[in-house]
């Protein structure tokens, strides 16, 4: 294995890319985006064996055989950001799903905790964040212990990644 501390600025941007391109050949991703957001959604999906919306399918990510609709986010906490802030919530009011999914990723990509999230609770913890014309969701601790919220960190941690 090479040392990548030695290794210039670009030939790691490369690898980089060359990473980005097998996760998206083995349907782990499907962006070119950061890998938070399609991993969050790759290990829902397998966990629960829902169905995954399309790229164009705004504010819905996955719907299981039920039909109860899911937004999912992820979050990667790091030595420099622990912040637990999920990307944008937006047009909350339009009801575009039913569950937020959410995951907090350890530095090295493992789970660190996972819940599903009753919309009612999403709408009652928001801020509305004018500026993005958007909503704010922290994936904090105590989250886990609000009503209908479900620990599903063991069944993300289950899905093989080999």
């Amino acid at each position: 294995m090479t040392d990548i501390a030695k290794l210039p600025a670009y030939d790691l941007l490369a690898l980089y890319a060359r990473i980005m391109n097998e996760l998206r050949n083995r349907g782990i991703t499907r962006s070119a985006c950061s890998p938070v957001g399609d991993l969050a959604e790759y290990l829902f999906c397998r966990a629960f064996n829902w169905e995954q919306a399309g790229n164009s399918k705004s504010n819905l990510d996955a719907v299981d055989s039920e039909g109860t609709r899911y937004q999912i986010k992820g979050r990667r906490l790091t030595q420099h950001n622990t912040s637990r802030q999920l990307s944008a919530i937006r047009d909350l009011d339009g009801n575009h799903f039913d569950m937020l999914a959410g995951v907090l990723f350890r530095e090295d990509f493992g789970v660190l905790r996972a819940a599903l999230v009753p919309r009612a609770v999403v709408v009652d913890n928001v801020r509305f964040q004018p500026w993005t014309n958007s909503h704010r969701f922290l994936l904090r601790d105590d989250v886990w212990d609000m009503q209908g919220v479900r620990d599903v960190t063991e069944q993300l941690r289950a899905v093989d990644l080999r």
